[in-house]
């Protein structure tokens, strides 16, 4: 008879910082404020962050989330979401009468204006990043006509570029930090002028959670990660933990995907979310899991953050409004 691991040979081990980042936070307070201040409904452009149960969560308050703006009735407001729009998105907005309120997360803005100084120096921007991401197609609408996508290491060998020594990359914010760096170290063996953006494109919170990951991937039998399909980040957070010693990761928009199986022969299970990921449905995960004999879990942190985003300027000088009013 095989013998299966005791509750105390048994751990769960929990990444830190996971979850909420600040983008993501300020985002969708962006939208519940709107609601609080003007009520439903409240248009969104895309999702506001890429997280199932956030989006339902909000349409449930009254916020209704269209593809395109043709489907925001005119003089309606409408937020755009944490991962940025380009100027012709801003433009129609205006044209059409539209109360925008701009929700790009500050990091993503830091790209796009990289995008335009380096378009202006006519440079040749190289963006890592996937092709059809919001972030990447309202990055490339800064500057369309100066921006080339490299989705992959594999893309850098058939790159053509107009002049070598006028040339630059940024990366979209959520990607792998080792991806990332592969992809730069093999444009810049083929380009060895290519300029560097100021300062890391990559979100802090994206790489303290694939840092955090690592540390416990190498410990962990299976590693479950709690985030949405179209979530860029919580995706590549599988990948790191593969890529770092789990014999298995998996992927749940919550505690309901779970296959039981996962658990068999597994002692040491990680768990970690990505970064539009509320801490309750963490915390659902780490119940299923007591529930299967796994003990409370410990957290391994490793580092605080403390960076907090102040509210978009259009909302913050309407609820200063509101305040005096009131």
């Amino acid at each position: 008879m095989t013998s299966t691991p005791s509750t105390l040979q048994k751990k769960v081990l929990l990444a830190a910082p996971r979850g909420y980042c600040a983008g993501v936070d300020r985002a969708v307070i962006t939208v519940e404020k709107a609601l609080d201040l003007y009520g439903a409904p409240i248009y969104v452009r895309k999702q506001i962050v890429h997280n199932k149960h956030v989006v339902e969560t909000l349409e449930q308050r009254g916020a209704i989330f269209v593809e395109e703006l043709d489907e925001v009735p005119t003089g309606a407001t409408v937020v755009f979401s944490a991962h940025g729009v380009s100027p012709a998105v801003q433009t129609e907005a205006k044209d059409r009468g539209l109360k925008a309120i701009d929700a790009t997360c500050p990091l993503v803005t830091k790209v796009h204006h990289e995008a335009r100084r380096f378009a202006r120096d006519d440079l040749q921007v190289l963006l890592i990043g996937h092709a059809g991401h919001e972030e990447v197609e309202g990055t490339t609408g800064e500057a369309p006509d100066h921006i080339t996508l490299v989705q992959s290491p594999e893309d850098v060998d058939g790159l053509e570029v107009a002049d070598p020594t006028k040339v630059a990359w940024l990366s979209q914010t959520t990607l792998s930090v080792d991806e990332t760096m592969e992809i730069v170290g093999k444009l810049r063996k083929k380009l060895p002028l290519l300029m560097d953006p100021p300062s890391d494109d990559i979100c802090y919170a994206t790489q303290n959670r694939q840092l955090a990951v690592k540390q416990i991937a190498r410990q962990a039998d299976l590693v479950i990660v709690v985030g949405s399909a179209n979530s860029s980040n919580s995706v590549r957070l599988v990948e790191v933990a593969l890529e770092n010693g789990a014999a298995a990761s998996y992927r749940v928009d919550n505690a309901t995907e779970i296959d039981p199986a996962w658990l068999d022969g597994v002692s040491v299970v990680g768990v970690t979310s990505g970064a539009s990921v509320p801490e309750d449905l963490v915390t659902g995960v780490l119940d299923f899991l007591e529930d299967k004999g796994f003990p409370a879990a410990e957290e391994e942190r490793l580092t605080e953050e403390s960076l907090v985003f102040a509210l978009p300027p259009e909302l913050r000088k309407d609820l200063r409004k509101g305040a005096i009013n009131d």
